[in-house]
């Protein structure tokens, strides 16, 4: 069992608690980039590694009551079904082509990006909501942009690994700016238990998980995002604000390489 990947979970999960993100937008190409480890097997064992570490982090979160339940619901009501339909499909025409999935990384690095702007602005756009509430959405239209989002949530975690803390991050901040630092991270890794649990199974399906390797990461993860869980809320909100908008940064910087 390697030291190194022991500490690789254990940094990677402390940073998840903290902050909802840099799961997949970082162990993926760690996995594959310092380790050596093929993409599709990559892959696997990062979606794996995520749905048993975040469950960890998802039971200190709700003890620390940073969970919305009502929009993880609303964002599991897209991703599950999404990511059973992105498996059938990966079984039936393999992984994506090297061009597809440049393009499906760049995209993921520029919304990410745009996160950053968001929490770096977050006073200011909630003064811009607030004074006209009809800028943001509400009621059914906001049910509907969240499952919705969900869907393409649960496609892209599926077939690249990547997107659920990121793109997740993403989206509640723009559909929920109100929610605090700490309930971005709560309700993001939240939702993602089971949406990288299923995405997971269809990989060990595919036979694409390694088993080993991912026993050493959970070593090291498991301890880190309970941690760093239990951290979100004792940090303060300006602090976390700032860890999370640099992690965003770091993980568009990496994608776009």
């Amino acid at each position: 069992m390697s030291i190194q990947y022991i500490l690789s979970g254990f940094a990677v999960g402390l940073l998840v608690g903290m902050t909802g993100v840099g799961g997949g937008s970082l162990m993926t190409p760690l996995l594959t980039l310092l380790f050596g480890v093929t993409p599709s097997v990559a892959v696997g064992t990062d979606l794996a590694f995520a749905s048993i570490t975040k469950t960890a982090g998802t039971v200190t979160h709700r003890v620390r009551g940073t969970v919305h339940w009502d929009i993880v619901g609303r964002l599991c009501l897209g991703a599950l079904p999404a990511a059973i339909v992105a498996t059938l499909a990966l079984q039936y025409f393999g992984p994506l082509n090297a061009s597809l999935g440049k393009v499906i990384r760049y995209s993921i690095a520029v919304s990410v990006l745009l996160t950053v702007v968001a929490i770096l602005f977050r006073g200011k756009m909630l003064a811009w909501v607030n004074a006209k509430p009809s800028r943001q959405l509400q009621g059914r239209s906001l049910v509907v942009a969240t499952v919705v989002s969900g869907a393409v949530l649960g496609t892209l975690v599926t077939v690249s690994s990547i997107g659920a803390g990121a793109i997740g991050a993403t989206l509640l901040v723009m559909l929920y700016p109100r929610l605090t630092p700490a309930e971005v991270a709560g309700t993001d890794i939240a939702y993602a238990v089971p949406l990288t649990a299923i995405a997971a199974f269809g990989h060990w399906w595919l036979g694409s998980i390694n088993w080993a390797l991912l026993s050493a990461l959970l070593v090291g993860s498991l301890p880190g995002i309970t941690i760093g869980s239990w951290a979100a809320r004792a940090v303060p909100e300006k602090v976390l604000r700032g860890l999370l908008a640099m992690t965003l940064a770091g993980v568009a910087v990496k994608l776009l390489h």
